[in-house]
């Protein structure tokens, strides 16, 4: 049975034969191997060209800044998951991942989205000030979060988005994403009536909108970025175990006020 429309019965990313491999129009062992770096392939297999040197750069970047923050809750559940299963790598990586969205590492196409809206009011000739203004304003109105802006942890500044910004300047590749992004951090801290910094994810957005890096590679920065670090830290759960000791220590914070008495949920 077929649900929904039928789509085209092609892909034009990649095909295999006995002896060769064609990505993207390119041979994989020829062309590719040993000569293009991973970042340059991921925007090779999501666009179907080759980045710019800026593109390239800020690509890199992106993931890097992306890869790795201690213990996060995406970490959490895979070192957890790994311990319940060591032969399990790959659902160790998938429980991380799973936990990768709006509210933990995946708002940069959200903060992109936000910018766009800025610079469509701004076409539409708003002043870019007040173009900012009244889209933090109907945030707050609305109960909203902005994207891009707070963190729990880095305040009053994301150290990564203030380096990001400041390469994107010095390399002289900032535009009008970048000139919105910072537009909105002032007028976030206006209407909010407190400083909500500019955060990793939407100096992502902002810098990848300037260099022309499609939204769709965007979306992917964060989860292809996350992977390397929980790899990382199941090698180390692999070595160094500390799931089993993490949720014997969350069931033993969490209070058990339900009948039948009181005490720690275990």
């Amino acid at each position: 049975m077929l649900i929904g429309k039928r789509g085209a019965a092609a892909t034009a990313i990649s095909t295999a034969t006995a002896d060769r491999i064609v990505v993207r129009g390119r041979d994989l062992a020829a062309d590719l191997m040993g000569s293009t770096s991973f970042t340059d392939f991921y925007f090779l297999l999501a666009t179907g060209r080759a980045p710019t040197a800026e593109q390239s750069f800020f690509l890199d970047l992106a993931l890097v800044s992306l890869a790795e923050h201690g213990l996060t809750p995406t970490v959490q559940a895979a070192r957890m998951t790994y311990a319940a299963d060591p032969a399990a790598l790959q659902g160790a990586v998938a429980a991380g991942i799973l936990g990768c969205g709006s509210v933990v590492l995946g708002t940069a196409d959200l903060a992109r989205a936000l910018i766009d809206e800025a610079l469509a009011r701004i076409d539409a000739g708003a002043e870019p000030e007040a173009a900012v203004e009244a889209i933090a304003r109907e945030r707050r109105a609305a109960r909203q979060s902005l994207p891009g802006y707070g963190h729990p942890l880095h305040k009053p500044l994301d150290p990564r988005a203030e380096r990001m910004i400041a390469l994107a300047r010095q390399r002289g590749v900032a535009g009008r994403g970048v000139d919105c992004a910072v537009r909105l951090t002032g007028a976030a801290a206006r209407v909010w009536g407190k400083p909500l910094p500019m955060n990793v994810s939407m100096a992502i957005a902002a810098t990848l909108r300037d260099l022309d890096v499609p939204a769709a590679v965007v979306r992917g920065v964060p989860i292809l970025a996350r992977t390397a670090g929980l790899i990382a830290h199941l090698a180390e759960e692999a070595e160094t175990p500390i799931g089993f000791l993490m949720a014997s220590e969350a069931e033993a914070a969490i209070q058990y006020v339900g009948e039948g008495g009181e005490g720690p949920a275990r």
